[in-house]
């Protein structure tokens, strides 16, 4: 098997669970083979947003097709 690592930044204004859960949301919808997810940063938007806008940056590890 080979895999391979994207990384995905996934937002939500309430928390920084739901801004994981949007990530690995849009990898499971739009990527076949998804394996695993690691959640390497977390950070909050303050300065452009009206309101807080949660951040997570993760890699989302998927297998190759032969």
């Amino acid at each position: 098997m080979v895999f391979k690592k994207i990384t995905l930044i996934g937002t939500s204004p309430e928390s920084f669970d739901k801004a994981v859960d949007d990530a690995v949301d849009r990898a499971e919808n739009t990527l076949d083979n998804v394996y695993w997810v690691e959640v390497e940063e977390m950070g909050v938007e303050i300065a452009a947003a009206e309101n807080r806008e949660y951040q997570a940056e993760v890699e989302v590890a998927f297998e190759l097709a032969d």
